[in-house]
């Protein structure tokens, strides 16, 4: 097993956003930044995507950033930068952002809202949060 400790870098992770799946953190502290994995739809206990319309994942999905954010005591206030993969971008951008923008806070954070094949479900998002220096 490879030493999962490095001088640069810790990782986060929490109980209440989805495990990941692969050769990943949910988040990774470095140089007074938390950079999360891309959250999506998914309960964090059953691993089923919740919902089936773009709202009720993109919900859901930030819900899941908002755990691994409060992991490390960070909430949206803290988020600087997303980027949004949207399975429709065409048909679930307006859906999506009614969404969001009732979880970040003015000035919204800098974001990337690009379409991508996701398989079964609509939504993933990732951030970069500042952690504020004492």
């Amino acid at each position: 097993m490879k030493d999962t400790t490095h001088p640069l870098r810790q990782a986060i992770s929490t109980s209440h956003a989805p495990p990941p799946s692969w050769a990943y953190s949910q988040g990774i502290i470095a140089n007074g930044f938390l950079f999360t994995a891309g959250q999506t739809p998914h309960d964090p206990i059953t691993d089923e995507t919740v919902g089936i319309t773009i709202e009720e994942q993109t919900a859901r999905a930030m819900a899941n950033l908002e755990a691994v954010l409060a992991a490390h005591h960070l909430d949206f206030s803290h988020v600087v930068k997303t980027t949004v993969h949207l399975h429709h971008p065409g048909r679930d951008s307006s859906g999506f952002n009614s969404i969001y923008e009732q979880f970040v806070l003015k000035p919204y954070p800098v974001r990337t809202t690009v379409g991508s094949f996701l398989g079964d479900f609509l939504v993933e998002i990732d951030a970069v949060a500042v952690i504020p220096t004492a």
